[in-house]
């Protein structure tokens, strides 16, 4: 399966900008995720909303607080499980920028805190604190700008078998040029390297996400995206995202 890896990336992309709020500056963002897992055999869909606060400590640093939920339902036989997933604390420190190159570097430390046993025997989440890095790039062009990005998150399961059965260090390596077409459009394509949680499969999967950005006025953003994932095997994963960006002081 291929998720967002950075949920709470710059709408509707995977790979997230250097981007941050400013001191005082507030943030919320409600997306709306469709997963849908094709094999031979069945298709499966989860549905995932997600909510993120950002805050602005100072000019160069955001800390956000993420929450989700999560329907996912078994193309074959079998119950659908809803709930929480698992709460995402982080932060985003912009340690370097040049305005004569207009090139930018970040760092995104992630903590994403356990469920319970019960809601990862269901498929919601990680029974044990997980956590991760990010390596943001921004590089500002006459275009627009180019995103690059290299993480690295660990993923701890309460149950041993989940923990044999998944790659549980996996790392990112992506790209995604965003476009201004227009002083209220961006158009932007989103394309990287992951690790392949199945451990069954091979080590190294990828993805490709066409995505738009509409923005009505300063503050407000509209997002739609649409993913489609590679290299995984027979498995055949498609990513519908939809999200409204908000920004306040």
């Amino acid at each position: 399966t291929v998720a967002p890896m950075a949920a709470f990336a710059l709408q509707p992309l995977i790979t997230d900008d250097t981007g941050t709020q400013g001191a005082g500056g507030n943030q919320i963002e409600a997306t709306y995720n469709q997963y849908r897992d094709r094999t031979t055999a069945a298709t499966d869909t989860t549905r995932e909303l997600v909510a993120t606060y950002t805050l602005g400590v100072i000019d160069s640093l955001d800390i956000y607080l993420g929450v989700s939920h999560l329907d996912v339902i078994p193309g074959a036989a079998g119950a659908t499980e809803r709930g929480s997933s698992n709460p995402v604390l982080g932060a985003k420190w912009r340690f370097q920028q040049s305005d004569e190159s207009k090139l930018s570097f970040a760092l995104n430390p992630e903590v994403r805190r356990r469920v319970s046993s019960d809601r990862e025997a269901q498929g919601l989440g990680t029974g044990r604190t997980s956590y991760g890095l990010g390596l943001l790039m921004t590089q500002e062009t006459g275009f627009g700008e180019i995103l690059a990005n290299a993480t690295i998150d660990r993923y701890n399961h309460s149950d041993p078998t989940l923990n044999a059965a998944e790659r549980r260090t996996r790392y990112r390596l992506s790209v995604a040029p965003v476009w201004e077409v227009t002083e209220h459009w961006k158009l932007a394509i989103d394309t990287g390297a992951i690790t392949n949680p199945d451990i069954a499969e091979k080590q190294w999967m990828g993805y490709l996400q066409f995505a738009a950005i509409h923005a009505p006025s300063k503050n407000l953003e509209l997002a739609a995206g649409l993913l489609r994932g590679g290299h995984d095997g027979s498995l055949r994963t498609t990513v519908m995202t939809l999200g409204v960006t908000w920004r306040f002081l």
